[in-house]
């Protein structure tokens, strides 16, 4: 812990008294490129649960953690500087789907249908898939939840929610997979 000289104005009301010097203990901030090291694949990992694609997966992390550098004075203070680039993750894959569905749509007015369909060889691609069809909350509870095994509580706080919203949150997407998977539902 480090510790930082501030000014504070005297106790006393003289006028010539000279302001006094409080040392205040201060949170050192933990180190960025091992932060990166650390918490990059499980990052990585989400965002591709999240998006379907490993490039677009790539390249959600490397802006999320280009966005911590650049504020890293600020968000390695945090209490959890892992749960801000998580929520930065999982916003930028809505993102990065409603892009996808708008170049899509385009893609479908000039090409043919099967050409720009994502192809998905994984075993579980499947299941990634309908988790990516659940509502967006949903399917970031799910993929914190059940890829990272993540607690409820820390997912609250990634999501910027009450414990008993990801719990619902949970509750609700586990009941469509089930329904969708049993079913062998392709698409909601």
């Amino acid at each position: 812990m480090t510790v930082q000289p501030t000014e504070q104005q005297p106790m006393t009301r003289r006028r010539d008294a000279e302001p006094m010097t409080v040392l205040r203990p201060v949170r050192a901030l933990p180190d960025f490129e091992s932060f990166y090291r650390r918490e990059y694949r499980p990052v990585v990992g989400l965002a591709f649960a999240l998006s379907g694609s490993r490039v677009v997966a790539e390249d959600i992390a490397q802006d999320a953690f280009l966005a911590a550098h650049r504020s890293w004075e600020k968000v390695g203070s945090y209490d959890s500087p892992e749960a801000w680039v998580r929520r930065v993750v999982a916003n930028m894959s809505v993102s990065s789907f409603r892009t996808k569905t708008r170049e899509a749509s385009a893609l479908a007015r000039f090409k043919p249908r099967d050409s720009y369909l994502p192809n998905l060889p994984e075993v579980d691609g499947h299941f990634w898939k309908q988790v990516r069809a659940l509502p967006k909350r949903q399917a970031q509870a799910i993929a914190l939840h059940y890829l990272e095994d993540r607690s409820v509580a820390y997912i609250a706080a990634v999501l910027g929610c009450t414990e008993s919203t990801v719990k619902v949150h949970l509750h609700k997407g586990r009941h469509t997979l089930a329904r969708r998977l049993s079913n062998g539902e392709a698409r909601p």
